[in-house]
């Protein structure tokens, strides 16, 4: 069995498995995130008024939870992690070196016209965007350039499923702010681009 089957199976079987409850909460907290969400805000709240008004009639629960089901299935076939609906991403200012002692550690994002590339280590903020350069460079050499619109200098943490990010001296505060406007508007894009970091 490939190893995409095996992970849509076990997927598959905790959604089965998983409280109705909470089932439809991480679906609805996952859609709210994209841009389809008015799609779906009726459906979600339907099904939430009939499990609070029939709450003991194993039928509408077992109904509704095949139906959401279904729908989260549909859903990874068109592309979504819906696992990132468990994943929280939240910016705090701005840290220093000391941070370290904390947990925290250095992360360097590159926005590119195609997509985000990022490199975590011990290195300085400033070595590892060299380091990263370097690659986004060989990878350029062997096709298409990678034109990088968005250098961003940072310290990160992960909080259980949140992760945390932080300013660092290196990063400016407007550039720091517009990384926010953008991680708000598209938390999915940006938890999605950093999910192995750990």
């Amino acid at each position: 069995m490939a190893k995409g089957s095996t992970n849509s199976l076990a997927t598959s079987l905790s959604d089965r498995f998983m409280d109705v409850w909470k089932l439809l909460s991480e679906t609805t907290v996952f859609l709210s995130r994209t841009k389809e969400f008015n799609h779906y805000e009726e459906q979600l709240r339907q099904w939430r008024a009939e499990l609070q008004s029939k709450r003991k009639d194993a039928e509408v629960t077992q109904r509704i939870r095949t139906e959401l089901v279904t729908l989260r299935k549909n859903l990874r076939n068109q592309g979504y992690d819906l696992s990132l609906g468990r994943e929280s991403l939240r910016f705090e200012g701005f840290r220093n070196d000391a941070c370290i002692r904390e947990g925290f550690k250095r992360l360097v994002l590159f926005f590119a016209e195609d997509d985000l590339y990022w490199l975590s280590g011990e290195d300085n903020h400033i070595a590892l965007a060299d380091f990263l350069e370097v690659r986004l460079d060989s990878l350029s050499a062997g096709g298409r350039p990678v034109r990088i619109r968005d250098r961003h200098y940072l310290w990160y943490r992960r909080r259980g499923n949140e992760l945390v990010i932080s300013g660092s001296d290196t990063e400016t505060k407007e550039d720091f702010e517009r990384l926010v406007a953008r991680g708000e508007a598209n938390t999915l894009f940006l938890l999605s681009k950093l999910k192995s970091l750990k």
